[in-house]
């Protein structure tokens, strides 16, 4: 996995005036209303606040899963996401992107290395290529001991890790982590916003986490605060080079 200095402090990702509108009856309710957003490489983006206030809204609109009513979301090479068709949209965010969701989202029959070897080859990697690129991922997690093991047999921490490799094994521009650490204990908390951490650092991706967790913003290079569908503040910060532990 190859890091690529140069781009670290550019923009990745830069969105204006979202608006997002759900209809809940005979009316409309507005959950994003005119958000600007943007994002670097290299940097841990924190997106806080709490249930309802518009942060998993605001990643999907951002990751080409949600359409907003308005506004533009310009990505990498991609002017706007929302003019491109659906199938561009989908192979933009197989290409560049990387998800981990709260739920894991693994599939139950498969093996931690074929979870991260099936990403890969919806991306048109050979197989051979797509097995060494599993193995290193997974052992970058420290899953190497575990790589033939399937979800029934793992811990929620573990199964959070084999999420994150399948993430880190397509060299993703772009990580969209929503609530990665609310279902684990403090101690795989830490290992997973720690990994979040190097995808930054080492990788030169942007990651931006949805968390209303204030402890991980100790590992955040900015932190962005969001209540009722607008940004409050936006603080850029330094992070912590020895972060307190997560306990729960």
């Amino acid at each position: 996995m190859s890091a690529t200095s140069s781009r670290v402090g550019k923009t990745a990702i830069r969105a204006q005036g979202l608006v997002k509108r759900f209809k809940t009856g005979r009316t409309f309710v507005e959950v994003l209303k005119g958000v600007d957003f943007d994002a670097n490489h290299g940097d841990v983006t924190m997106v806080m606040g709490p249930s309802g206030s518009g942060k998993s809204t605001l990643v999907a609109a951002l990751s080409g899963l949600l359409e907003p009513e308005e506004g533009t979301v310009s990505a990498l090479e991609a002017r706007d996401l929302w003019d491109l068709s659906k199938g561009r949209i989908d192979k933009f965010r197989l290409d560049h992107c990387g998800f981990i969701f709260q739920g894991f989202n693994l599939f139950p029959a498969l093996t931690a290395k074929q979870q991260v070897m099936t990403a890969l080859k919806y991306q048109g990697v050979p197989k051979a290529e797509a097995e060494k690129r599993a193995l290193t991922a997974l052992a970058e997690v420290g899953l190497t001991a575990k790589v033939n093991q399937r979800p029934s047999e793992l811990s929620g921490g573990e199964k959070q890790r084999v999420a994150i490799a399948r993430a880190l094994a397509k060299n993703p521009d772009l990580i969209f982590a929503d609530e990665p650490t609310s279902a684990l204990d403090g101690e795989n908390g830490q290992v997973v916003i720690r990994l979040l951490r190097r995808a930054a650092t080492e990788h030169g991706a942007a990651v931006i986490c949805v968390t209303h967790d204030p402890r991980l913003e100790a590992y955040a290079d900015r932190v962005i605060h969001i209540e009722d569908g607008k940004i409050l503040d936006d603080v850029r910060r330094t992070p912590d080079a020895n972060p307190p532990p997560l306990s729960h």
